[in-house]
């Protein structure tokens, strides 16, 4: 899994989630904005992050343990994989 570059910072944040409250877009395959990282963060449970690139597919099991980085402009979705809390930092 990559990591964030030391020179972003942080400028937005989405609510806390549920299994029951994930947004219909994030559960599709959507990218994030071309100069903007995605961080998420899982507060309890598990999430499936998918990394869904041309030629390329990876699946990552998100855990409070374990955050997940979505590069700029990188197809992704997510999948909730039980009883799981958790959110996305944006940053430029």
């Amino acid at each position: 899994m990559k990591s964030l570059p030391n020179n972003v910072s942080p400028y937005k944040r989405t609510p806390t989630f549920t299994e029951n409250t994930i947004p219909k877009g994030l559960l599709a395959e959507h990218r994030t904005k071309e100069g903007t990282w995605g961080l998420v963060v899982v507060e309890s449970g598990s999430l499936i992050y998918t990394i869904t690139e041309p030629g390329f597919e990876e699946a990552v099991t998100l855990s409070p343990e374990q955050r997940g980085v979505v590069m700029p402009g990188q197809r992704h979705h997510v999948r909730a994989s039980g009883a799981v809390q958790f959110y996305v930092e944006f940053y430029k």
